[in-house]
């Protein structure tokens, strides 16, 4: 995975290829999330963080990247843990948060790189061990769903099509990890139903 490749020089097929795949694995990890019922039917949606991503993205393809080579699902599952910490920052401090330029480095400078996971679940997240060990086992398993769809695109590597296809798969695990996050403060999507509306408080 080549670090110094533009991801924001894809275009033509390329890009064509690169939204399919995108699509596809967020399709895969929503239904895999709500059936491990980690998020609802329907998903909570948060733009200040979403608006984040590339700030975050930047920051994190340098560590990213080179740990891809050794350690594929490490090196996507630690994305998912960053969605989850940045809910928790939307939902405790923003005003603080979102003026803050470097939150990945700030995270990963507490323990290092190797304990980003750690890190995020017991310091920034206050869990238990047991709860703790079980979210990661979760991060666990979703990354390496997209690591398998990732590895069966067959795209050279180096390439902006491969850098294009893991900076996808990056976007959609973060989003997924604040979804996740968002739903276990207690953010839940309800479908609005107009004849729940009690008649007298329209008066």
């Amino acid at each position: 995975m080549a670090e110094n490749v533009n991801p924001y020089s894809i275009g033509g097929e390329d890009k064509k290829m690169v939204d399919k795949f995108e699509q596809a694995v967020k399709e895969d990890l929503t239904m895999y999330l709500r059936g491990e019922k980690m998020i609802d039917e329907r998903v909570p949606e948060c733009p200040d963080v979403e608006e984040k991503w590339p700030e975050i993205v930047r920051a994190y393809l340098p560590d990213g990247a080179r740990e891809f080579q050794e350690y594929p699902v490490v090196s996507l599952g630690w994305m998912m843990f960053m969605g989850m910490a940045m809910a928790f920052f939307w939902d405790t401090d923003w005003e603080k948060a979102s003026k803050a330029p470097d939150l990945y480095q700030q995270i990963r400078d507490r323990d290092g790189y190797d304990n980003f996971d750690d890190t995020v679940l017991k310091k920034v997240l206050g869990l238990d061990d047991e709860r703790a060990e079980k979210m990661s086992e979760l991060v666990g398993r979703c990354a390496t769903r997209v690591y398998s769809r990732l590895s069966h695109e067959h795209v050279e590597s180096g390439t902006q099509a491969a850098l294009g296809c893991y900076i996808a798969a990056l976007h959609q695990l973060y989003l997924a990890g604040m979804e996740m996050e968002l739903n276990q403060l207690g953010y839940h999507m309800t479908p609005f139903d107009p004849t729940a509306i009690a008649p007298e408080s329209l008066n």
